[in-house]
């Protein structure tokens, strides 16, 4: 009996190990070489193992904590903006429309394109003599304006690409999580005569919460890892005005030859994405109990 109970686990076992090993295994040499002084002359062994230094000194850098800043902000704009998008289109677009299919098709088509690409047509339609935007600007008489070389409207040119790329990825998994919603709650509040803001912000929203919740976690941490799309536009500039977190990575490790400190900033992104996974997970399993306790007192009412 405990023979055949333990049969579907010898069966996850291989794939288990593959993936534990995989997972576990590049991590473990992050970690390892965040302790180390270890530039790419070097073998792994031949490093010289500094402890918690790099760690000690990412506090302390400038560049570092400025690099950290831009990521945050950049991840709060881009995220936020894009969840109110994808949110408001799927919720308009929630009803019979003919040739919606193709809709659907022409919005995803964003985010299939490779980011390097983006980052390229972007590039060019930003470009200050012949890019669409400055020659349309011009046309109607107004001053070009600075996109790619001003510190804040560089940014804000970073932000228009990826909410451009990504808003789809909101939209699609809103109108999926809509769809899914329990018409007999939606047709209990029309009987009550909830106007339509009402069963969005009570009925529709709230049961949409956990998949929200998901989709902004998954857009949280890939907007923290967004690499190409600067690197194409900007390389991190003007000074460090763009320069993401995952860019600076890239430029300790190939540019300054610095391995350990490379994979001390690593980490320090990695701790960070944990502790925003957490607290999110956290904020569903509350909402989760919220939604339950209200079910049970209205029934018991």
């Amino acid at each position: 009996m405990t023979h055949r109970r333990l049969t579907p686990y010898y069966f996850l076992a291989p794939a288990l190990l593959v993936l534990g090993f995989a997972l576990l295994y590049p991590i473990g040499y992050m970690v390892y070489a965040s302790f180390l002084e270890w530039n790419p002359s070097q073998r792994i062994g031949e490093a010289t193992f500094v402890g918690l230094r790099n760690y000690t000194w990412l506090l302390q850098d400038e560049s570092f904590r400025e690099s950290l800043g831009v990521t945050l902000k950049f991840a709060a704009i881009v995220v936020s903006l894009e969840m109110i998008l994808g949110v408001g289109l799927a919720l308009l677009l929630d009803r019979s429309i003919r040739g919606m299919s193709v809709l659907r098709t022409v919005f995803i088509l964003p985010m299939m394109i490779a980011p390097i690409v983006v980052g390229l047509v972007w590039r060019y339609m930003y470009h200050p003599t012949v890019g669409l935007f400055n020659k349309t600007l011009n046309a109607i008489g107004l001053e070009s304006v600075p996109w790619l070389s001003d510190s804040f409207w560089s940014l804000t040119s970073i932000i228009i690409a990826d909410i451009w790329q990504w808003t789809p990825f909101i939209f699609i998994l809103s109108l999926a999580a809509l769809q899914s919603l329990p018409r007999s709650a939606l047709e209990a509040a029309r009987i009550d005569g909830a106007s339509a803001w009402q069963q969005i912000f009570h009925i529709k929203l709230p049961l949409m919460m956990p998949v929200l919740i998901v989709t902004c976690l998954l857009r949280l941490i890939d907007a923290f890892k967004v690499l190409e799309v600067v690197l194409v536009m900007t390389n991190g500039g003007p000074g460090l005005s763009t320069e993401i977190l995952s860019l600076r990575i890239a430029r300790t490790a190939s540019e300054f030859r610095e391995l350990g400190v490379a994979a001390a900033m690593s980490n320090y992104l990695l701790m960070l994405l944990m502790l925003i996974t957490m607290v999110m997970f956290l904020y569903t399993r509350l909402s989760e109990r919220r939604a339950l306790r209200q079910v049970q007192l209205a029934e018991e009412g």
